[in-house]
């Protein structure tokens, strides 16, 4: 199983008015990985009742269909962490954006598991699930999960290798010892792979998430998240240098998202407004990331840290926006960048074969959620 995000993981627009605004007078607690997750509906109005929001950003009979699609069940990458294609649909939710669109969700803590989260949604007991990247998509495929991606937000890998400033070449690194989290991440030994490193010489150990082996010397490179452990490890003094897949050429994503396929079909438009809720959620919080963030410590509870947790959005919004493809709106999932990470993970080992991408994906939602320039419809047409 590929690793998992360790517990931490700009289109402009000012907040909606109001019950939003209010949404956000929320009390910061502090770090997800001591926090006690809830499952939360946040914003839903009780059963039987109707807020004079509800239904504000689409048209009643669009209303209705949404509505018509029941109790929907999200479940995230890991807790509550402010990561992309987390803290969006968390943010959403508290703000009230699936509120205006008629939609009923409950937001479920995941606990880092990529394939348990694809298995909740291929057996309908979730209807939408947040996956680590395309890859974890491709392996849920690979073993037998029918699961539909519908949107990506990064487009580059999210795996860094890390090293003090002086290794200047990775070849350095051959004969020295790398920490990782339980695997060497496919994108990070393709990089190595392509940089000319010796895979054979280098002494692999398991470490756990203090970064603070590098700098103690215990480890001569780390494997982490360029959203977490860099940041860390620079906030305590050390200075490291950052070694990027996509800088030796190598594919990857981060914060996709994936659907039940039978509930795809038979409610287009929930799964459509989803994910224009998510995207509304994408550009609120790139303005205001800590009211965002504060949303997602309410619901993670005490431990949760919530200047780090912003720093860990400020990086991957940024990563989301640099990544998008030229042209292409933010969240689009593409099958040509899908195989690009298939083939990187059956070069690696990872995947045993490339499975029917097509089938996989249904690359029509996002795009369709944007006008002609790219600009997110909110509300909906």
């Amino acid at each position: 199983m590929a690793p998992t995000r360790p517990p931490h993981r700009r289109v402009r627009r000012a907040l909606l008015a109001g019950a939003a605004g209010a949404a956000l007078a929320l009390t910061s607690c502090a770090d997800a990985s001591t926090a006690a997750p809830q499952a939360s509906s946040g914003a839903s109005s009780p059963a039987g009742e109707t807020s004079e929001r509800r239904g504000s950003a689409v048209s009643a009979e669009r209303c209705a269909q949404n509505e018509a699609a029941g109790p929907i069940t999200s479940v995230t990458g890991y807790q509550f962490q402010s990561s992309a294609s987390i803290l969006d649909v968390v943010a959403a939710d508290g703000l009230g954006y699936f509120e205006d669109v008629c939609l009923d969700v409950t937001v479920q803590p995941g606990t880092g598991d990529a394939s348990a989260n694809a298995q909740l949604v291929a057996a309908g007991t979730a209807q939408v699930a947040d996956l680590g990247g395309q890859g974890d998509l491709l392996r849920a495929a690979d073993n037998g999960i029918d699961v539909t991606g519908v949107a990506t937000l990064g487009h580059v890998p999210i795996a860094t290798l890390m090293t003090l400033p002086d290794v200047t070449d990775l070849t350095q690194l051959e004969g020295t010892t790398l920490g990782h989290k339980g695997q060497l991440p496919p994108p990070v030994a393709s990089m190595l792979a392509a940089a000319g490193v010796d895979l054979e010489s280098l002494r692999q150990v398991t470490v756990g998430f203090d970064p603070s082996v590098l700098p103690r010397g215990q480890v001569q490179s780390l494997t982490g998240y360029r959203s977490n452990e860099p940041n860390t490890l620079r906030a305590a003094g050390t200075e490291v240098t950052t070694w990027d897949p996509q800088d030796y050429g190598v594919p990857g994503s981060f914060g996709t998202t994936v659907v039940n396929p039978a509930f795809a079909a038979e409610h287009p438009t929930a799964v459509e407004d989803f994910l224009r809720a998510a995207l509304h959620a994408v550009d609120t919080c790139g303005e205001q990331a800590r009211e965002c963030v504060e949303i997602a410590a309410e619901r993670a509870g005490a431990g949760y840290d919530v200047d780090h947790n912003v720093e860990i959005w400020d990086t991957e919004h940024g990563l989301v926006l640099d990544s998008t493809p030229q042209g292409q709106p933010v969240g689009v999932i593409t099958a040509q960048e899908v195989t690009a990470e298939g083939r990187v993970l059956v070069e690696g080992g990872a995947l045993a074969a490339l499975p029917d991408v097509d089938a996989l994906l249904d690359t029509t939602v996002v795009p369709g959620l944007h006008d002609a320039d790219g600009k997110l419809l909110w509300p909906a047409p």
